[in-house]
């Protein structure tokens, strides 16, 4: 998780099927969040997700976060008040489990 950094990074998602790249902007690392869940703060900016869906809907928790060709997350939570933005969990924690 020390790896991650501030900026550009993607999500993978099929909302019709297909699975595409959809790009993010990741905004802030809490590498000592009280909620593990909700480690990494982004916000969508790809223009076709943000057309189609305003954001992150619901069936993309668990989409893989990547940032420079690694995997580093996955979504879990959305901002209700924003659509646009979001939580993701850091990959280590998914791997403990």
């Amino acid at each position: 998780k020390q790896n991650i950094k501030k900026g550009k990074a993607y999500i993978l998602s099929s909302l019709d099927g297909t699975l595409r790249k959809y790009e993010i902007e990741i905004d802030d690392v809490d590498y000592n969040s009280k909620e593990e869940n909700k480690g990494i703060l982004f916000h969508v900016t790809d223009s076709l997700l943000l057309q189609e869906t305003g954001g992150i809907v619901q069936g993309m928790s668990g989409s893989p976060i990547i940032q420079n060709g690694r995997l580093v997350g996955a979504v879990t939570h959305v901002f209700i008040s924003d659509a646009s933005k979001g939580y993701g969990v850091f990959i280590e924690k998914m791997l403990k489990h």
